[in-house]
């Protein structure tokens, strides 16, 4: 497994993963319309390729296909998406160390989903609070997390 920058090439690949894996790996936890609402058929292309070259952001790859992506935005791990496929390999586990390691501050902060939730608890992060985000007008919770001393 390679860790690199992100790529512009890599935008039809990663907006790939990230639907599959939405509406596979977080399907027990989310209702399909809100799974929907937070990954919908058609992305907005423009918004996520402005999000990508704004924030920093890295991908996992194994001869040549793309396992997982993640991005630092400041302090914030904004994105952390494994494939489906790929999950319970190491993969999230290794884009987040790297990105936890880039972080400018001592504290990074996180805003998991119910589904990743465990996931960054193993790894330290401790719960501050739960919220409600509203994607395409459909209430979605997610938790806010932070580790410190990165």
């Amino acid at each position: 497994m390679t860790i690199r920058p992100y790529r512009q090439d890599d935008l039809p690949g990663i907006l790939s993963l990230f639907h599959d894996t939405v509406h596979t790996a977080c399907a027990a936890d989310y209702a399909p319309n809100q799974l929907s609402a937070w990954a919908p058929e058609t992305p907005d292309t423009a918004a996520w390729e402005e999000k990508l070259c704004r924030e920093m952001v890295l991908v996992a790859e194994e001869d040549g296909r793309l396992l997982g992506f993640g991005s630092l935005d400041g302090a914030l791990l904004d994105l952390l998406y494994v494939h489906p496929d790929c999950q319970h390999r190491g993969v999230g586990s290794t884009l987040c160390l790297f990105l936890e390691r880039a972080c400018p501050e001592k504290v990074v902060t996180v805003h998991a989903s119910r589904t990743a939730r465990p996931f960054f608890e193993a790894r330290g992060y401790r719960l501050l609070r739960a919220q409600t985000v509203v994607r395409r007008g459909v209430d979605l919770e997610n938790f806010i997390m932070e580790l410190e001393d990165v």
